[in-house]
């Protein structure tokens, strides 16, 4: 499995986990408050911010019949109908190169989710680094042959998808000239319950499907992500908040100041998981001490007979190795030693 940039970042199985705060509506419908998250997020260690990249109009249409009514139950039922949702959430497409600039400006990678063709055009024109699928989106055919034929990293996430789904995606992508994919198990609720992220997926997404795996988390709190790196996600997405604002997101987003924390937590996460290694560590060696060896443990003169009653295996480790135990008993000692004396092979009467 090879490893990519995403910018000017490296992705790899080997590399630490990309960590990225999604903007989505979490702007307030307010370009300040976009451009606070950048620098906000830029501070705290986050590798990249990712915007969604959309209209109301090109992604439903302005209609109360009944399929595009939002149900009661959903926690954004007050904006009664899609086409208000995706309205008041959007991110204006004349904010995005004040974005872009804000981004390279505080040495963060920007990139985002396209929901059409013609959002792929205005990103490509800005240098997107990277394109995000959203999980709806996955069965979008022409949306997924655009991206891929701009030849650059592409995010699949699989939210709304079966096994069949994330196979044609995958297909299709690499049939169009993507070479770099990065899979994110996700669970699109919102909040999602921590007993339906089923992050134990992420090991099978990178041997069935050889690419990168990562995790789109949409839970509260951060037990879910910190898992996810442990599990192995190397690419890690979440809402990201100014704390104390307001948005149609506020209620499953992290705010800025937790998410700090979490990234701490991640990269102890990572040194903790570490690499494959049979050495001693080097903060151990200090104790290789307290390891067992062959002492005397009665005074024994001249000629006499080394036995279980006069030599025992003992902390520390300076004594002879106890691999040697049952080879020297019966044998006969070359000199007189006192209790607590250091075995050594050279005290063996030859």
């Amino acid at each position: 499995m090879k490893r990519f940039k995403i910018g000017k970042k490296f992705i790899g199985i080997s590399d630490p986990c990309f960590v990225v705060a999604e903007l989505s509506a979490n702007h307030g419908g307010k370009i300040s408050n976009a451009i606070k998250i950048i620098k906000h997020a830029s501070q705290i260690g986050v590798d990249a911010v990712k915007l969604q990249t959309y209209t109301a109009d090109s992604i439903t249409l302005n209609s109360y019949k009944k399929d595009f009514l939002i149900p009661k139950k959903s926690p954004w039922s007050k904006e009664k109908n899609l086409w208000n949702l995706y309205e008041k959430g959007h991110t204006p497409w004349s904010w995005h190169e004040k974005l872009f600039t804000e981004a390279k400006k505080n040495n963060i990678e920007i990139f985002s989710s396209p929901f059409d063709e013609k959002s792929v055009d205005l990103l490509e024109h800005l240098g997107c680094v990277a394109y995000k699928i959203a999980s709806p989106e996955i069965n979008h055919i022409p949306l997924l042959i655009k991206v891929a034929r701009t030849k650059k990293p592409v995010i699949l996430s699989t939210g709304l998808s079966s096994l069949h789904d994330i196979k044609l995606a995958i297909s299709v992508l690499k049939k169009n000239g993507c070479k770099n994919i990065i899979l994110l198990k996700c669970t699109t609720d919102y909040p999602a319950e921590l007993d339906e992220t089923n992050l134990i997926t992420l090991d099978d997404y990178k041997k069935r499907f050889n690419v990168i795996p990562g995790f789109s988390d949409h839970t509260k709190g951060k037990i879910a992500a910190l898992t996810s790196v442990a599990l192995g996600a190397k690419f890690l997405e979440k809402h990201f908040l100014l704390k104390g604002t307001k948005s149609l997101d506020d209620f499953f987003s992290m705010n800025h100041i937790e998410f700090g924390k979490m990234i701490k937590e991640i990269r102890d996460v990572e040194k903790v998981i570490g690499n494959v290694s049979y050495d001693i560590a080097k903060g151990a060696k200090v104790h290789f001490k307290g390891r067992r060896s062959i002492y005397i443990s009665k005074d024994i003169q001249k000629d006499e007979i080394l036995t279980k009653d006069n030599i025992q295996i003992v902390r520390p480790n300076y004594g002879l190795k106890p691999v040697h135990f049952n080879k020297i008993l019966g044998k006969k000692i070359n000199k007189s030693l006192k209790a607590g004396s250091r075995m050594s092979l050279k005290y063996l009467t030859k």
